[in-house]
């Protein structure tokens, strides 16, 4: 039984929550968080469950934050690499097609999510969830914003030669991407209409595992 430590409404943990119910793992789940927010204040949300820091934890996650996995035995950590490792253990027909070059194209976005895509949108939700209005940002709000609409529209460009990320089916790739199109559409913000991606995260919409882990209220 695959045992999952993490927070249901951290982007990170949701990625391994779908991945899990998109496969269709059973697993047991433990409540566990250590985010923080602007210069080392506790947000709304953040730190409700501790676990993190103690002793147990760091030795199977050096960095004391969340989601970490053990599978029988064996732990892992770095949400990415979780949702990498469940596909190619348990499902890499139905997560990238038993291809190697599809598995390479799905991994190249969730690249992207981690180095292009998650600052911006950290950025986002702390200023516009998280903080207390008096707390809040405007400039840095509006930098992010328009970082996110440059991102999301390179995105696009892609949703417009395929009907997935990696192609025509859908594969891990779209499990990262898929987290923060959620956040992007429900943000009360101001956004361009760009079309292939509403439709691709419309399409994500139907899908059971999406609407349960993903589509959730942003704390």
């Amino acid at each position: 039984m695959i045992r999952l430590w993490g927070r249901p409404t951290s982007s990170r943990t949701q990625r391994v929550l779908w991945a899990l119910a998109e496969i269709g793992l059973d697993f047991d789940f433990v409540l566990a968080s250590g985010t923080m927010g602007a210069a080392g204040s506790v947000y709304k949300g953040g730190r409700p469950y501790g676990v993190v820091d103690t002793a147990e934890y760091r030795a199977m996650n050096p960095n004391g934050k969340i989601p970490t996995i053990d599978d029988n035995g064996f732990t892992l950590w770095e949400s990415n690499t979780i949702v990498r490792y469940l596909a190619m253990k348990y499902a890499p027909e139905p997560m990238y097609g038993g291809s190697i070059e599809t598995f390479a194209l799905a991994s190249r976005w969730m690249d992207w999510d981690n180095a292009e895509l998650i600052p911006g949108q950290h950025e986002l939700v702390m200023q516009l969830v998280r903080l207390p209005p008096e707390q809040r940002d405007a400039a840095a709000t509006e930098a992010a914003r328009q970082d996110q609409i440059a991102k999301f529209r390179m995105l696009d460009a892609q949703l417009g030669q395929t009907r997935f990320v990696a192609g025509e089916h859908f594969t891990m790739g779209d499990i990262p991407v898929g987290c923060f199109a959620y956040r992007w559409y429900a943000l009360d913000i101001a956004r361009p209409d760009l079309k292939n991606l509403k439709t691709w995260y419309e399409r994500l919409a139907t899908r059971p595992a999406y609407a349960k882990h993903v589509m959730v209220k942003l704390t």
